[in-house]
């Protein structure tokens, strides 16, 4: 059985979480947070979320596993089979990442700490996140999925990385990034929308207390 290591407050694990819940893969989770020697034993970065395969590899990073769960359990694809449709939901992906969530996540000190942040760095931060929307407003037909009718991986991606912009956006920015994709919200209440995705959020939530717990502890 798979083994998924990390935590659900993690958005990237919940990426993963999402996609085996819904490929119906029977996978067992471990709790690790970042930088603990749990973690550090399948993840040369210590970064969650990190995965051991059935025949006791090791592998880590969301985009990578994503690739691998597709092809390792072809039932309930979240690919299409065509490449340029393939390479269409991988280019919402990367958008996802580096334009929206990445640039994003560098407001997380402002989150769980007192670091206060220049207007000259919100302001390039914000540049950046504004690409990511451009890419979307571009790209992504909400039809009622990013690529169509189909739900794709882009879609779950997108799910879980949208949770450090719409946390971030309107202390930081004074910006809510759902109103600024014409139909981004209503994909949001879409995606919320479904059994995986409360199980997934509940999880999170549980885990909310143990992880400040330990950043606490950590940063002491």
């Amino acid at each position: 059985m798979l083994t998924l290591h990390g935590f659900p407050f993690s958005n990237y694990y919940n990426i993963i979480k999402h996609a085996l819940m819904y490929k119906n893969i029977a996978f067992e989770e471990r709790i690790a947070y970042p930088g603990s020697p749990e973690l550090m034993a399948v993840s040369p970065a210590g970064k969650a979320p990190a995965m051991t395969t059935d025949s006791g590899a090791h592998l880590t990073e969301s985009s990578v596993l994503c690739d691998y769960l597709d092809d390792a359990y072809p039932q309930n694809p979240l690919y299409p089979t065509a490449p340029e449709a393939r390479a269409s939901v991988r280019q919402l992906m990367k958008i996802t990442e580096l334009y929206l969530e990445l640039p994003a996540r560098r407001f997380l000190p402002a989150v769980f700490g007192d670091v206060q942040f220049d207007e000259e760095t919100k302001a390039e931060i914000r540049s950046t996140l504004e690409r990511g929307v451009k890419g979307l407003n571009a790209l992504a037909s909400f039809s009622p999925y990013l690529t169509g009718a189909e739900l794709t991986m882009a879609d779950i991606y997108l799910r879980y990385a949208l949770a450090i912009p719409k946390m971030v956006g309107p202390a930081q920015l004074d910006w809510d990034i759902l109103a600024s994709v014409p139909g981004l919200q209503e994909w949001d209440a879409i995606m919320a929308d479904t059994d995986i995705a409360r199980k997934v959020d509940a999880d999170m939530e549980a885990n909310t207390a143990d992880f400040m717990a330990y950043i606490t502890s950590n940063a002491s």
